[in-house]
């Protein structure tokens, strides 16, 4: 394959992956020194633009470099080799999202370096969560989507909506956290309560809980799985958010302690509903 046809057909692509197109097309082997002085000559004719070391975006004829646009999914799936798309990221690809954010998340087994900014897009690697590393269950939920022609690996719907109850400050505030959870039409109960008992944190599993009672009719959640939940709640109350300053509310069924402003959906209109 030739570089203008790797080019065409990967919008966002690594050092490796272009290296390994070549070698497994009977070319050759190319020398990596030989290679970048190539991928420096199609940065300077405009063919491609650097992202950063290794990671590079194939420019479409006729746009110019330093303005086209980059799709940022598809810079976060390639942040990593095991890059996953997840929480308020997940919402976002999945179009749930209730408010754009300048930030992709990713989960990746790699050792989690400094946030990376691009075009003003922040690019913030988290660990997966210790639970599933134990468990021999990263992958759980993890499913491919097509974007722009490229597969970007993303936790399903079951597995974010869970996710981002456990790590809230990944997506946003509360407000956003339930307007965008709220968005979603359909879920696969099996699959949440599995993921959620996966995880094994008894305060994200009330948060949990909270969530879907108050949204049981328009999910349709049966009692059985709220009575399933109930059973790993925590024995003692569990703060929703420790950081929260306002007045905050004791839910005995949970044993949680919720922000009054979510109970009361503050962030409606008073008169929105006449």
């Amino acid at each position: 394959m030739k570089l203008d046809e790797f080019f065409a057909l990967h919008n966002v692509f690594t050092f490796k992956e272009l290296e390994l197109s070549l070698s497994s097309n009977q070319n050759p082997s190319i020398k990596s020194s030989t290679l970048y002085n190539l991928l420096t000559y199609h940065e300077n004719q405009g063919h491609i633009l650097r992202i950063r070391r290794g990671l590079y975006y194939s420019v479409p004829k006729g746009l110019d470099p330093t303005h086209c646009p980059v799709n940022p999914f598809l810079v976060g799936s390639k942040m990593a080799e095991d890059a996953v798309i997840a929480y308020g990221s997940a919402l976002d690809l999945h179009g749930k999202l209730h408010t754009i954010q300048n930030r992709v998340v990713y989960l990746t087994k790699k050792r989690v370096m400094a946030s990376f900014d691009f075009r003003e897009i922040k690019y913030q690697a988290v660990a997966i969560p210790s639970a599933l590393k134990a468990a021999g269950k990263e992958t759980f939920g993890v499913q491919p989507m097509d974007r722009l022609g490229q597969q970007v690996l993303v936790t399903s719907l079951e597995r974010t909506l869970v996710d981002v109850l456990d790590r809230p400050y990944l997506c946003g505030s509360w407000e956003e956290i339930w307007l965008s959870l709220e968005s979603i039409e359909y879920l696969d109960m099996d699959l949440v309560l599995k993921y959620a008992l996966l995880l094994a944190n008894s305060t994200t599993i009330a948060k949990l809980g909270f969530f879907l009672e108050t949204h049981r009719e328009a999910l349709m959640v049966p009692e059985h799985y709220l009575e399933e939940l109930r059973k790993h709640c925590p024995v003692k109350p569990h703060y929703m958010d420790r950081n929260q300053s306002e007045s905050q509310k004791m839910v005995s069924k949970w044993n949680l302690v919720v922000p009054l402003s979510l109970i009361n959906r503050e962030w409606e209109e008073p008169n929105a509903n006449i």
